[in-house]
């Protein structure tokens, strides 16, 4: 019993005990003006805490640390900065919409609720029996000093006096989830019905930037309609050196004697699984004993040179080592049915040599001592230069990572937008192929964008919408003369060519079409055989014919309408609270400081 109250304790306290101490000790709080009660945004006047926001951020980290098995990167951290947020946010909503309902949880409720554990109690093995949660050992478990001792029934209390009425809000919301027999048939149709079509494409391509002129008055009244689509993701634009980690023929001679010394350890009787766990450069299989799972190879989605390995492989037997882009594996086929394998592996990654490294190391280190943490943009500029390392620019948007020269890039993007200011240059930062040193040349925050900042993006958007309208004539008349005709002969007349999708759905669409949803609705409620008048898209403008048309079976769908409806309902339930919630978030008023806490916290960094 006590340790299973260890295991508990862990999974439900120590990601706020882990945020508190992370706080207390690592000087983040308390300085610069950023004290534990520093507000990082309001919600509909409520304050969320800058304590508050990274004891659920150190939740968050820990737990996906937990899960990958290493420290996370500054992109991996920023995101969960954002999630943290974002779930602080939701909370702060849902507790005011239920004190606005009045909806409250009773004793009587708490009591009967505890009964039943939360889902991660019932997962622990020290709770189950046969693989299945025990409830007698749960109330033991209850009952144990243990439990007392670590505060867990009061953790459960107040965990049931958040879960409960969130619960009864959820219920009443996705209360009126229900689809009725008509609406069963006809999501049964739309994913059944099929159609197929021929069709002339009038592309808005074809029109010349020339034939189109947008003015301004255009692109202001565009944007007031519609602000909302400009509500955007951070954007920084980065300079990048890049000093790569060369990898020398003599690397790659050392790494494949590492994997042979590897299969010879397996042969003179070592666990292929022990070395796998202690040995492979692959941490989701490693802890695994080496399990890629059970699937046939294109399934698994192999590069070429595991695929071929593995399917010439033995069962049974250690492969010889087999060089991919990612390095070199051991593979051991373990069971082969059909096409179907259970397979294990050990990576070695193809590392630089020590002496490879140390000329890298030099490198960077000379930039880093000129340029690194500066807030003089030329420096960086000197240091590039004197290293003779070419300056390449990228953008990235907040929550993404960079990309340059068709590399990802990490790190850069997190630092970016934690904080730094444009100008300013980062320390060094390393990956498994180079060393990488940014500066912040430009950030745009957040939020609404200005019209001057997306005044190009909207240009694009009218003239590509004239260049469509310009192309109507010609398919109206295609259309007309189709009517009289066919649409083949008419399309010849005018030197156009006819095309033909294949069968489609209405929720599957048809790709051929674009984003077409009068086309998709013409090509089933036109007769087989009719002509359209000219459909419009965003690429283009369409005349389509409808070629033939299969309707779903009735009968079909009546005998398995029961458990379509047992299939469906609880993800319309969850749609409904999925829109609840999106809807409170709209309505919001979120006044989010995240940027200047991030600024203030780096700039009260830079004095020390």
């Amino acid at each position: 019993m006590r340790s299973a109250a260890k295991y508990v304790w862990v999974l439900l306290i120590v990601f706020f005990v882990g945020g508190f101490l992370l706080l207390d000790t690592s000087g983040l709080i308390g300085t610069g003006g950023i004290t534990t009660g520093t507000t990082v945004a309001e919600v509909n006047g409520e304050d969320i805490s800058y304590q508050q926001w990274q004891f659920a951020t150190q939740s968050l980290v820990q737990q996906e640390e937990a899960r990958l098995g290493r420290s996370l990167t500054l992109d991996e951290r920023q995101r969960a900065e954002d999630e943290a947020f974002e779930q602080l946010v939701t909370e702060t909503l849902l507790r005011q919409e239920l004190a606005r309902r009045g909806i409250r949880v009773t004793d009587d409720e708490l009591r009967a609720a505890a009964q039943f554990p939360p889902p991660q109690l019932a997962q622990s093995p020290e709770l189950q029996t046969d693989g299945r949660f025990d409830p007698e050992k749960y109330r033991r478990f209850l009952a144990s000093p243990a439990a007392r001792e670590q505060g867990l029934l009061l953790q459960l209390e107040q965990y049931y006096r958040s879960e409960i009425p969130r619960q009864k809000l959820f219920s009443r919301i996705a209360a009126d989830a229900y689809l009725s027999d008509a609406q069963l048939w006809r999501i049964w149709q739309d994913q059944r019905d099929s159609a197929q079509v021929s069709y002339v494409a009038f592309a808005a391509d074809s029109v010349a930037d020339s034939a189109v002129t947008v003015a301004d008055a255009d692109i202001r009244a565009f944007y007031q309609r519609h602000r909302d689509v400009f509500d955007r993701p951070g954007r920084a634009v980065v300079s990048l050196v890049r000093i790569p980690r060369t990898i020398t023929a003599a690397d790659t001679v050392a790494s494949r004697e590492r994997a042979v010394s590897l299969r010879d350890e397996i042969l003179g009787g070592s666990s292929f699984e022990d070395v796998a766990r202690r040995a492979s450069a692959d941490p989701g299989s490693a802890e695994q004993g080496g399990s890629l799972g059970r699937g046939t190879l294109e399934e698994m989605g192999f590069v070429t040179e595991f695929t071929e390995a593995a399917r010439a492989l033995p069962t049974g037997q250690v492969s010889e080592p087999v060089l991919s882009p990612f390095g070199y594996h051991l593979i051991r086929v373990d069971e082969r049915q059909g096409d179907t394998l259970a397979l294990r592996h050990i990576l070695v990654n193809i590392e630089q040599s020590e002496a490879s490294a140390a000329t890298s190391d030099r490198l960077a280190d000379s930039i880093a001592r000129i340029a690194a943490n500066s807030d003089q943009p030329a420096r960086f500029d000197s240091a590039a230069r004197l290293a003779g390392l070419e300056i390449t620019r990228g953008d990235v948007l907040e929550g993404n990572v960079l990309m340059a020269g068709n590399r990802f890039v990490p790190e850069v993007a997190g630092w970016a937008f934690s904080g730094a200011q444009p100008g300013e240059t980062s320390d060094i930062f390393t990956a498994d192929d180079a060393y990488y040193m940014a500066r912040l040349d430009s950030l745009t925050l957040r939020g609404t964008q200005p019209l001057e900042a997306v005044s190009a993006d909207i240009r694009s958007i009218l003239a590509r919408r004239e260049k469509v309208e310009q192309q109507l004539p010609k398919a109206t008349s295609l259309a007309r003369a189709a009517a009289s005709g066919t649409l083949e002969a008419a399309a010849q007349a005018q030197g156009l060519q006819v095309r033909q999708t294949g069968m489609f759905t209405r929720a599957g669409g048809a790709p051929e079409l674009g984003a077409a949803d009068r086309g998709i609705g013409a090509a089933f409620s036109l007769p087989v055989g009719a002509v359209s008048a000219p459909i419009t898209t965003e690429d283009a403008a369409l005349v389509l014919r409808v070629d033939r048309r299969v309707e779903a079976d009735s009968a079909t769908w009546a005998a398995q309408k029961d458990v379509q409806r047992a299939q469906i309902t609880p993800a319309l339930r969850e749609q409904r609270v999925r829109q609840f919630l999106a809807s409170l978030r709209a309505a919001a008023d979120v006044d989010d400081r995240r940027a200047k806490v991030r600024a203030a916290g780096r700039q009260a960094a830079s004095q020390f």
